[in-house]
C-alpha cells in the first residue's frame, strides 16, 4: 500500500494544481516587485497606512529574512515582512504587504473565521503528521480503530485549511479595497496587485485540495467509500 500507484492517481490533480499555484505566484511577484508604485510606497509604509487609517496602533511593523515569508501573528501583533517587501516600493510588495495587514485588521474586528482558525492550530499542527501515518499504519495493521483515529486527526488538519481559505480571501479583498481607497496604490495598479495576491490565495485552495484527495484515498481504501481494504 506504501507505493500504491492509485494513491498518486489521487494526489495528481492537486499536485498539478499545487505547482501550478506555486509557479503563478512566484511568476507574479517577480514580475511586479519590477514595477514601482507610482508614489514610491513601500511595502512597510503601505502597511503603516492600513494599520493607522484602521485605528490600529498595537501592531508592530517588522522585517524578517527570506522571500514570501511574511506573515501576522496574532499572538504578539507582529506583522513580519520578508526583505523584498519590507523596503521595496513595488505593486508586489504594496500588495502582500496590504494582505498582511489585512489580517492585523481582522483581527482588531475579531473576524470569526480567523477566531476559528487560531483554535485549530494546534489540531492542525498534530493532524498534518500523526494523522496520515494513522491511517496508513492502520490500514497496515488492518485496525479500525487507528484508521479512524488517523481520520480524526487528519480532520483538523483540513479542518484547518478550510477555514483558512475565507481567512486568506477576504484579508486580500480587505487589502484591495482598502489600498486604492487609502491612496496606496492608483486604481490602475490594481490589476497588477490583484494577480499577486489572486496567485498566492491558489496555493492556499492547492493546499486543502491534496488534504481531500489523500482522505478520500485513505477512506476508499479502508473500504468507507466504496472501495475494498486489500
Amino acid at each position: 500500500m506504501v507505493f500504491d500507484p492509485l494513491y498518486f492517481v489521487f494526489l495528481a490533480p492537486a499536485l498539478v494544481l499545487s505547482m501550478w499555484a506555486s509557479f503563478k505566484t512566484k511568476s507574479a511577484f517577480n514580475k511586479y516587485s519590477k514595477v514601482r508604485t507610482m508614489n514610491g510606497m513601500t511595502g512597510a509604509q503601505a502597511a503603516k497606512v492600513m494599520l493607522d487609517r484602521a485605528g490600529i496602533r498595537d501592531v508592530e511593523i517588522k522585517a524578517i529574512p527570506g522571500k514570501l515569508t511574511d506573515h501576522y501573528n496574532p499572538i504578539n501583533k507582529t506583522l513580519a515582512l520578508s526583505a523584498p517587501v519590507h523596503g521595496t516600493p513595488s505593486i508586489a510588495a504594496v500588495g502582500v504587504a496590504c494582505h498582511e495587514a489585512g489580517h492585523a485588521i481582522q483581527h482588531a474586528r475579531a473576524y470569526k473565521p480567523m477566531w476559528l482558525r487560531s483554535i485549530l492550530v494546534k489540531p492542525a499542527k498534530f493532524g498534518s503528521m500523526l494523522g496520515f501515518y494513522g491511517m496508513m499504519i492502520g490500514l497496515m495493521m488492518s485496525s479500525m480503530q487507528l484508521f479512524m483515529l488517523g481520520v480524526l486527526l487528519f480532520s483538523g488538519l483540513l479542518a484547518f485549511q478550510l477555514v483558512t481559505l475565507p481567512v486568506e480571501f477576504d484579508a486580500s479583498n480587505r487589502a484591495k479595497k482598502l489600498a486604492v481607497e487609502y491612496g496606496i496604490v492608483a486604481a490602475q495598479e490594481r490589476q497588477g496587485m490583484d494577480k499577486v495576491l489572486n496567485a498566492a490565495a491558489l496555493t492556499y485552495v492547492a493546499a486543502a485540495a491534496s488534504s481531500i484527495m489523500q482522505l478520500l484515498y485513505f477512506l476508499m481504501r479502508a473500504g468507507l467509500l466504496g472501495g475494498s481494504r486489500d
